[in-house]
């Protein structure tokens, strides 16, 4: 049996809430942490042909990229558009999860899926715009037990520096307790001083995972009672924002780029701006609606950027600043996000009895004739 909320943790894993930005709605939108999945329906958008689909597919919960609810709302009744779908999918009932920004940001995330795609090189952050935030972690471990709460630690996400993986450092020394009444010592008796050879393993860890790193240590550490600290660091750790900017492995062509880019998306129309015969080396993305970020890639010398929904004086500004520019659309540049989480999922619960569909009925809206 799964439930809700192990799926949800598997997202946030991956786009941890705190990454989204003020303005976004993101999470579990609607339904029940603890209700039993067994059908899951991975959409961009939730629209009223979704939820009917999902009725039909006996979905038990759909995983939207775009909240199903951006603002608060006043009334929930069955003449209001978003009002028929929260009352379609309470009644049949329906779990709703939305991860957005935080899945823009997130490093692993949309952005860097499509940076994938298109076979970049050296990839960073487009638009920063804040750094994680570190602490230490330091504790204390009897000899033989190193190793188990290392990896404890490091699966949770401790010990990460770059693409660097279990970064810590171990020192060895005595360390003295002495076990009171009513204790269950793992090594000594009550009432007399121990002496133990033990191990002070220190690492790194975001702000945002302390929890469950610890959690995850505690779990493995023999102590009844685990001696551990933890220290504020003045030092950031890597940037996280919104956009990539990276190279091709083979310069090109813009004329050869944009081919590039629609056999990428699988795509048979864009718009663009540029002089087809410019060399592209250097490639600037923004999945969805990243116009506010043209002046960034003109800044960091970019020689084409990939986004959606730009607006004429946007191009404008692009073109005399000698950009190239493709707008690929928001709906084509973000439905990558459909296989890249099916796929995701699957690999946790293909072999739990879950079931996890695409939604067919959600299509791209602008027809081009």
């Amino acid at each position: 049996m799964v439930k809700c909320r192990e799926i949800i943790e598997k997202i946030e894993k991956l786009a941890p809430l705190n990454l989204a930005e003020s303005w976004d709605n993101v999470g579990l939108l609607i339904g029940d942490y603890q209700k039993e999945i067994k059908n899951i329906m991975v959409t961009l958008d939730v629209t009223l042909e979704v939820v009917k689909e999902a009725v039909e597919k006996k979905i038990d919960l759909i995983i939207a990229h775009h909240p199903i609810i951006f603002k608060p709302l006043k009334k929930i009744t069955m003449d209001d558009y978003t009002g028929q779908m929260v009352c379609n999918l309470i009644k049949n009932d329906i779990s709703v999860y939305a991860a957005h920004t935080n899945l823009d940001i997130a490093k692993g995330g949309l952005n860097d899926v499509l940076a994938s795609r298109l076979q970049l090189n050296n990839v960073k952050v487009l638009k920063a715009l804040k750094n994680v935030q570190l602490k230490k972690i330091v504790v204390f471990i009897p000899d033989g037990y190193q190793d188990a709460v290392r990896e404890a630690m490091a699966k949770e996400g401790a010990g990460w520096i770059g693409d660097y993986s279990h970064c810590t450092f171990m020192t060895k020394g005595t360390g003295t307790f002495k076990p009171l009444e009513g204790t269950n010592p793992f090594i000594g008796k009550q009432g007399q001083v121990e002496k133990a050879e033990e191990y002070r393993l220190e690492t790194i860890v975001p702000q945002d995972k302390v929890g469950k790193v610890i959690k995850a240590m505690l779990e493995v550490h023999p102590y009844e009672e685990v001696a551990y600290d933890i220290y504020p660091l003045e030092i950031e750790g890597e940037a996280v924002g919104i956009g990539r900017i990276g190279t091709l492995e083979n310069e090109m062509t813009f004329s050869e780029f944009i081919k590039l880019v629609k056999n990428t998306l699988n795509i048979e129309y864009i718009k663009y701006i540029g002089n087809e015969k410019s060399i592209i080396s250097k490639v600037a993305i923004c999945t969805g609606s990243g116009a506010d970020f043209i002046s960034a890639c003109v800044k960091q010398k970019a020689d084409v950027y990939i986004t959606g929904d730009v607006k004429y004086h946007e191009a404008q500004f692009a073109q005399q600043n000698g950009l190239n520019l493709i707008d690929a659309g928001h709906y084509e540049t973000e439905n990558i996000v459909v296989p890249f989480l099916m796929n995701y999922l699957n690999d946790t619960y293909q072999n739990k009895g879950i079931k996890i569909f695409s939604a067919q009925s959600n299509q791209g809206i602008f027809r081009i004739v």
